[in-house]
């Protein structure tokens, strides 16, 4: 029998180390800026000239690009150098998992990514940072290069769907893992939040670390409310120690 394999499931507290603002955290971005949520809603954004010209702005301002992996990722990515089967599940769209070493093949990424853009006509991609840069030369609202259309962020905005291949990759490995670790996420965005009762129903041991409560608590193993930057290297560690994986952590 081979090694079991470990799902980590991250959300947005898993970046905030790396200095990426949360969304629905007491101090996260939905609290700070009452319409925020309207400039990464598709209706609203393809709509709207101004809302496109703020949604630049934000992610100029967040600085994502300029982000670097903090403790968590980089102990995600030592679990994979130490030979553990490893599958990432991220809600996160900042690249941060494969800036910090894991195999990009071993995340799948169900929001999409903010480092890259994609043309809302043509579909044509490019980076995210060249279209930042224009949006600093006095490009409020870069249209495509190629036909003119709307550029938005590579991200699955409010009101589009998840790319129907990768929900499908992730539901395979949360129903066939055998440790499943949701960090930093709130679970409350469906349906990737569902991913934690699914691996939890098909009998995986589910470890959630988080400051705030969520949803799936009471289906958890063990529930964990230290701060990320610690919390996770220590569990992982823990993983890696253990011969057999699913002995009991306690």
């Amino acid at each position: 029998m081979g090694k079991p394999l470990v799902a980590v499931f991250s959300g947005a507290g898993m970046s905030t180390d790396s200095g990426i603002p949360d969304y629905r955290g007491p101090q996260g971005l939905w609290r700070r800026e009452a319409d925020a949520e309207k400039l990464v809603t598709y209706a609203y954004y393809m709509a709207d000239p101004e809302i496109r010209r703020r949604s630049w702005l934000m992610r100029a301002e967040i600085g994502a690009l300029g982000a670097r992996p903090n403790a968590a990722h980089l102990a995600v990515a030592e679990l994979e150098r130490a030979g553990i089967p490893l599958r990432v599940i991220t809600q996160n769209v900042d690249g941060l998992h494969q800036l910090a070493g894991t195999s990009a093949r071993k995340v799948f990424e169900l929001h999409g990514t903010a480092r890259a853009v994609v043309c809302t006509a043509c579909h044509a991609r490019s980076g995210m940072d060249e279209a930042l840069a224009r949006v600093a030369g006095g490009e409020p609202d870069p249209a495509c290069l190629g036909c003119g259309g709307i550029l938005k962020a590579a991200t699955v905005m409010f009101g589009e769907r998840l790319d129907p291949e990768v929900l499908a990759q992730a539901v395979s490995v949360a129903k066939g893992c055998q440790v499943f670790v949701a960090v930093g996420s709130t679970l409350q965005v469906q349906p990737a939040a569902s991913l934690a009762s699914m691996a939890a129903e098909a009998g995986a041991r589910l470890i959630i670390v988080n400051a705030q409560e969520t949803p799936y608590d009471s289906l958890a193993d063990e529930v964990i409310r230290e701060p990320i930057g610690t919390a996770l290297p220590a569990l992982l560690a823990r993983i890696t120690a253990d011969g057999a994986l699913l002995q009991d952590f306690g």
